[in-house]
């Protein structure tokens, strides 16, 4: 095993990979063809839409990029800018065209970002842009972001991907980037081909298959049979591929999380002293140990230790507390019942835990939950279901859901805790409402002073936790396997999105070693 360590701000996170295979293998096929086997399929191929808005698109570039230790450096700007202001200006790269030819200009950026700004595309990520007024061409090198507000991390939003002006979300995706579209067959695979103009060097693999299977153990079958050169899979998972000749495994640090998403306006979910209780029945280190075969740490919060905003205040105990545990219920006055179950007033402490079938890691977690429940008399009754069938019922049913970014606090956990998010789709799905904690979300957002912001994001973190609004349980360490002896694998931090950023999204720079 070897290791090297990546800093962010003070702080270091191991980043692992396993030592280089025993002997060197070509990936089945031509070495200039790379298929990456994928657990999730985008709904869109639109940057407008959503579309990876914070970089590991392979097809489109933003205004700025970031390295494997999250560091932000220019791409398709040639600089990155002064942001203290309500004024950003950024200067484009010379040279650069899209996939179809048309040079890029300021007009490009300006009208990417008006789309998504703009109520009637709906955008499911408007919202992490609402500090921008609006995105000014005054040339076509030049471009103005005129914000409402000093809002600290706006460069890095600027990983944004970027399309033509005047283009179709819905159409064929053209943009600037190292890969262009050849085709896309639903629930199967999207092609794509190096961009041989690519101003950043075309790419070594000149043809590149995204092949998405949702099912964890298909797509570990797919795996062993060589129809990947390269897959993620859960650390259980990737314990058949360590040690074996022409295979790799590699293990990434990330601020992913895994936890219980609970309706709060539900009678059993929405009791307090319920989800405290469950929060000191459950055994995150056998998760951690067992589930997770060691590669992740207990959860308690959206921050994850080791980063300069987590808050070393809200923490907890790895091995459960049912004595703890049983005695919150009692006080509450949740009784056990004839059959261990507890009742309250005439109600059973029993809800349904949702999670998706083919997600193995999170159906293990699911069944842990329900184990360490019923020791304390909660009845969790598990639904292995489809997303179609999860998103109706999460405003009444509890889910295993995944969440977490290394990048600014602002990310992500606006979105999940703001009561303006409540019910918008997988956006605080369980309804979560605290004024305090809208203040304090808005003024972390608004400040650009780091102390203010770091007391803001820690009462945020504290009052998450007092309110059990989620049952954090583990962070993870991302994993993947791969076929072939290649150069330019980086290892970095990844956040709880991976699919074709992080160790895969690399892919850009792979070489065989040979």
């Amino acid at each position: 095993m070897r290791r090297r360590f990546v800093l962010i701000g003070a702080v270091a996170f191991a980043l692992a990979g396993c030592s280089a295979p025993s002997q060197s293998a070509a990936p089945r096929g031509a070495q200039d063809t790379v298929v990456l086997g994928l657990g999730s399929e985008p709904d869109s191929l639109s940057p407008v839409l959503g579309y990876t808005p914070d970089g590991g698109s392979l097809i489109f570039d933003g205004l700025v990029r970031r390295t494997p230790d999250l560091k932000l450096e220019p791409a398709l700007a040639e600089a990155l800018p002064e942001a203290s202001g309500t004024t950003v200006t950024f200067t484009l790269r010379q040279g650069v065209t899209f996939h179809d030819g048309r040079p890029l200009t300021g007009a490009d950026v300006a009208y990417t970002y008006n789309e998504v700004l703009d109520p009637a595309n709906n955008s499911p990520i408007q919202g992490d842009y609402a500090a921008i007024e609006r995105v000014e061409a005054p040339d076509a090198r030049t471009v103005v972001f005129r914000l409402k507000y000093a809002y600290a991390p706006i460069l890095q939003r600027a990983t944004l991907g970027i399309v033509p002006d005047k283009s179709d979300p819905k159409a064929d995706p053209v943009g600037t980037g190292p890969f262009t579209f050849v085709s896309w067959t639903k629930g199967d695979k999207i092609t794509l081909r190096a961009n041989e103009r690519y101003w950043g060097g075309a790419p070594a693999v000149k043809n590149l298959v995204l092949a998405y299977t949702a099912d964890d153990n298909a797509r570990a079958t797919r795996m062993a049979a060589g129809e990947f050169t390269a897959t993620e899979l859960p650390p259980k998972a990737v314990t058949r591929f360590r040690n074996q000749p022409g295979l790799t495994v590699y293990e990434a640090p990330s601020a992913d999380y895994r936890g219980v998403m609970f309706p709060l306006d539900q009678p059993v979910t929405g009791d307090l002293a319920i989800r405290r209780a469950l929060n000191l029945a459950l055994d995150r280190e056998a998760m951690v140990s067992v589930i997770l075969a060691g590669a992740g740490q207990a959860a308690f919060g959206p921050i994850p230790p080791g980063t300069d905003w987590h808050n070393p205040a809200v923490r907890g105990s790895a091995a459960p507390d049912r004595a703890g545990a049983v005695q919150v219920l009692e006080e509450a006055g949740w009784k056990a019942g004839a059959d261990g179950v507890r009742v309250k007033d005439g109600m059973t402490a029993a809800f349904t835990l949702m999670y998706p079938a083919g997600d193995s890691l999170r159906k293990e977690l699911a069944l842990a939950v329900a184990s360490d429940a019923k020791k304390i008399g909660i009845d969790v009754r598990l639904a292995g279901l489809d997303w179609d069938a999860i998103e109706p019922r999460m405003a009444e049913d509890a889910l295993i859901m995944g969440w977490g970014t290394p990048f600014d606090p602002d990310y992500i956990n606006y979105e999940l805790f703001h009561s303006s998010f409540a019910g918008k789709g997988f956006f605080n799905p369980g309804r979560y409402d605290n004024p305090e904690v809208d203040e304090l979300l808005e003024q972390g957002r608004r400040s650009t002073d780091p102390a203010v912001r770091k007391k803001a994001y820690d009462e945020v973190q504290r009052h998450i936790h007092d309110d059990a609004v989620w049952l954090y349980l583990v962070y993870l360490k991302h994993t993947y396997v791969v076929r072939g002896d290649w150069s330019g694998l980086t290892v970095g931090v990844e956040p709880h999105a991976h699919a074709t950023g992080g160790l895969l999204g690399t892919v850009v720079g792979w070489r065989p070693a040979s």
